[in-house]
């Protein structure tokens, strides 16, 4: 899938708001606020539930890497999950 494609289905999902869990949490992290070079990508199965994360690791922008983006999208649908989150922007790692 093309990298275009996958950041406007998550896009699309992002939008959507709160529609239940399960859910997952998308936060970009890096060295600059322009460039984030790692993901972490929250589940959590129902409200109070403990967060299961796993991250992922980009030598560029994890934003425009369609390898990263593909698998995310991925990550949600096989997660049925029924809402997504972003934070918005990029973390500093310091």
């Amino acid at each position: 899938m093309n990298l275009d494609k996958s950041t406007k289905r998550i896009a699309k999902r992002v939008k959507s708001g709160f529609q239940g869990y399960p859910q997952i949490t998308l936060a970009y992290f890096g060295v600059s606020a322009e460039c984030a070079t790692e993901v972490a990508v929250g589940f959590t199965s129902e409200q109070g539930a403990e967060v299961l994360e796993e991250r992922f690791y980009s030598k560029g922008d994890a934003k425009k890497d369609e390898a990263i983006q593909t698998t995310l999208l991925k990550v949600i649908e096989r997660a049925n999950a029924k809402t997504v989150i972003e934070v918005a922007g990029v973390s500093i790692i310091k």
